[in-house]
């Protein structure tokens, strides 16, 4: 009786190891939805889902994939026009930049990989985030590794 208690404990613990980072990811997940809720017009319905007849990355009123191959009107702009801008803050600002430049300062010449391991964020996020931090002057490239400026 006391192995078969034993090893029941065993495999509660290793699949409790398992299923803790999708736990963390949900809960990264869920936050960041809730965060997105409403920015872009776009309205989500009870729970955070999308409501009815919405699907992520079509224009409302696109309907099916069965008019895609119809020419695109134009954007009523006067052709030679810029779009305006619009505002918000200051690209590089966030705080995951000031966490990966802290990480560089921290480690110099760490990689993209290593400081998207050492984060727990993308590395494809950190792409976007170091050339930001690198034309404002806070950090430099060399070879694969990155160095605070």
């Amino acid at each position: 009786m006391a192995d078969f208690l034993e090893e029941t404990r065993g495999e509660i613990t290793r699949r409790l190891d398992e299923l803790k980072p999708l736990v963390d990811e949900y809960s990264r997940l869920e936050a960041a939805a809730a965060a997105l809720d409403g920015v872009g017009g776009r309205s989500a319905g009870a729970g955070g889902t999308l409501t009815r007849g919405s699907r992520p990355g079509r224009r409302p009123g696109s309907g099916s994939k069965a008019g895609a191959s119809t020419p695109r009107r134009g954007t009523g702009r006067k052709p030679g026009r810029a779009a305006k801008r619009r505002g918000g803050r200051p690209k590089g600002s966030g705080s995951r930049a000031a966490e990966a430049l802290e990480a560089v300062k921290g480690q110099p010449g760490i990689t993209i990989k290593e400081l998207g391991a050492k984060l727990g964020t993308s590395p494809n996020y950190l792409y976007r985030v170091m050339p930001g931090l690198q034309k404002e002057g806070k950090a430099k490239k060399k070879g694969n590794g990155w160095h605070a400026a």
